[in-house]
């Protein structure tokens, strides 16, 4: 079985969850983007600070990736202002994004004006329509707010949260449940991975799914305290934090990854001419060799998740 048939879902958020879904971009409908709307940093957060507003800058990031780069609807999204008064260094994308958000009645409704205006085929979706921030703890009571602030500090949390709690919606939980294949990465792990899975409705979806799930690790190390673990001290902290452990297999560039938790599958997968891409038919290739293994001998290649907490 190849990937051409199957439902696809893709998780994450940021150039990384782009890349994905550029790359898979021929399923059209059978392919579908879950999008962390928690970024508070750049053109996006000066948006949500005037308003509470989800974050569109990785929607907005993730849909031109799914139009032709030379077209013109894919740069008017991608425009960014230049010099130093108030329009300066906003996208224009974003500013669209968020403009219809005070117009429609709920942002899956602006997705869908966007996509139409794009022609885009593929649906992507909100991680959730309602505004939430990351909150981190980490050792000695300390607690830092907002994914700049998680990404900037020296160490690992000891635990990561959404505030306030939100729930998903429907057709996330849908993608899930009908998905053949789930893809988790590459990107940040705590500011792109890791948001979307603290949607509990999201993480107990990824519980009851019927899928393969995969995660597929970045190419060279991020510039977060997440850097410095080990592939299963990434899983076991996933666990810990959301209460189970939806993945079944990695994909990674590191010949000398090991894990004691899931099957690994080792590529070289690095772009020859920006060597942090995934390139993208050696990427469908390792993803088409994960899915010969687990359709073939899937009992031998999945590992049985942990039961997520209520």
């Amino acid at each position: 079985m190849q990937i051409n048939k199957l439902n696809v879902v893709a998780i994450g958020g940021g150039h990384g969850l782009g890349r994905v879904l550029s790359t898979l971009s021929f399923l059209k409908t059978q392919l579908t983007g879950i999008v962390a709307t928690t970024d508070n940093g750049g053109s996006t957060g000066r948006l949500r600070k005037r308003s509470s507003t989800i974050a569109w800058g990785d929607l907005r990031s993730c849909l031109t990736q799914l139009v032709d780069k030379n077209s013109v609807g894919s740069q008017l999204f991608d425009f960014r202002f230049d010099g130093n008064d108030e329009l300066g260094g906003h996208n224009l994308g974003n500013l669209i994004l968020y403009g219809l958000g005070q117009i429609q009645s709920r942002p899956l409704d602006s997705i869908k004006l966007v996509r139409r205006m794009l022609g885009i085929k593929t649906p992507v979706l909100p991680m959730s329509e309602t505004p939430t921030d990351l909150m981190a703890f980490y050792p000695k009571g300390r607690c830092r707010v907002g994914e700049l602030s998680v990404d900037e500090m020296p160490i690992m949390p000891k635990n990561l949260i959404l505030a306030p709690l939100v729930k998903t919606i429907k057709p996330c939980i849908d993608a899930i449940a009908n998905a053949d294949l789930i893809i988790l990465g590459p990107g940040s792990f705590l500011t792109s991975i890791i948001p979307p899975l603290l949607v509990r409705d999201i993480s107990n979806a990824l519980r009851d799914r019927k899928g393969h799930c995969v995660f597929i690790e970045n190419i060279v190390p991020e510039q977060s305290p997440a850097a410095k673990l080990s592939l299963d001290e990434k899983l076991s902290w996933i666990e810990e934090n959301i209460g189970c452990l939806p993945i079944d297999s990695v994909i990674c560039q590191d010949e000398n990854t090991t894990s004691e938790k899931v099957a690994i599958i080792c590529r070289d997968l690095a772009h020859e001419n920006t060597a942090h891409h995934h390139d993208k038919d050696k990427l469908i290739a390792a993803l088409n060799y994960c899915i010969e293994q687990f359709d073939s001998n899937f009992e031998s290649i999945k590992v049985k998740p942990i039961a997520c907490t209520s």
